[in-house]
């Protein structure tokens, strides 16, 4: 998913000879992970800086992290505090760094804070059930897609269904709209898509829902978390918590206005370690 990817920090300011109270110490630092000009994504995440500073009553600055492993290395080297993470990502991280989620991101157009994978056939396929795909052709989107690849591919095997050989073929589309078109102009006879994004091809007239079954779907994938370095001052994770919690009505990269933030925890990522046990992934090497 396309989105813009929040990393916070905080730094210690010491003035000479003295200490000043814990506040008037405390510098918010804010990463942005690069999926446009630097400069650009600096100045379109002011907004969200201004209303975090308001909510913190301490400054907070920008700052352009290189990708997700970068984050992650910079928490466990303790020069980031707070982290935007997707959710293999955040997986990732708490295994190799003393972090922990705190915080999703619901959008107005999702309406929630989580999603779900599905397994679509066209109608006249005469596919019902995983058993029915035996043999067929099947288009997953990419390898490293939680929604159309990962998810879907534990889901089948969890059904008794082996994705590497029971298929008649199988092909990575490219993109959640891809896979939609495949079903629906009959290029494959299924495909795994994400739930929303099935809604917006079908809004877009890529697909028609009546053409369509629903042959498979998964429990709620949470959305990306919003991390924290759990050696943090308990007094700050609760400002830092409390002030996410504030951020609302503001563009949130591709996903549309951001409704706000919701509290999480570490437990509501556990389906993504079943998940990865289920594939035998090694969750270092997904980077």
């Amino acid at each position: 998913m396309n989105r813009r990817n929040v990393i916070v920090g905080t730094a210690a300011a010491a003035v000479a000879g003295f200490t000043l109270p814990a506040r008037s110490q405390q510098v918010l630092t804010v990463g942005l992970i690069p999926s446009e000009d630097s400069r650009a994504m600096i100045a379109n995440s002011q907004k969200m800086m201004d209303m975090l500073s308001s909510a913190l009553g301490m400054s907070v600055k920008p700052f352009v992290a290189a990708d997700y492993n970068g984050a992650i290395e910079a928490l466990r080297s303790k020069r980031l505090d707070v982290a935007y993470l997707g959710p293999f990502s955040y997986v990732l991280g708490a295994s190799i760094a003393d972090i922990e989620a705190f915080a999703v991101a619901e959008t107005k157009k999702a309406g929630r804070s989580f999603y779900y994978s599905q397994i679509m056939a066209h109608k006249d396929s005469g596919i019902k059930t995983v058993a029915d795909l035996k043999g067929k052709t099947f288009a997953f989107v990419d390898p490293t897609s939680t929604s159309g690849h990962l998810f879907p591919k534990a889901g089948l095997i969890k059904a008794g269904f082996n994705p590497d050989k029971d298929f008649g073929r199988v092909i990575f589309s490219g993109s959640h709209d891809s896979s939609a078109i495949a079903v629906q102009n009959k290029k494959v006879d299924a495909a795994a898509i994400a739930d929303r994004i099935l809604d917006a091809a079908i809004a877009k007239g890529l697909a028609k829902r009546e053409d369509l079954v629903q042959v498979w779907r998964s429990d709620p994938i949470p959305e990306s978390p919003t991390v924290w370095r759990r050696d943090l001052p308990a007094d700050l994770k609760t400002r830092i918590q409390a002030a996410f919690l504030q951020v609302k009505d503001i563009p949130w990269s591709d996903q549309g206005l951001l409704n706000g933030f919701h509290p999480t925890n570490d437990a509501a990522y556990n389906i993504i370690r079943e998940t990865a046990k289920i594939l035998n992934l090694d969750l270092k090497q997904m980077k």
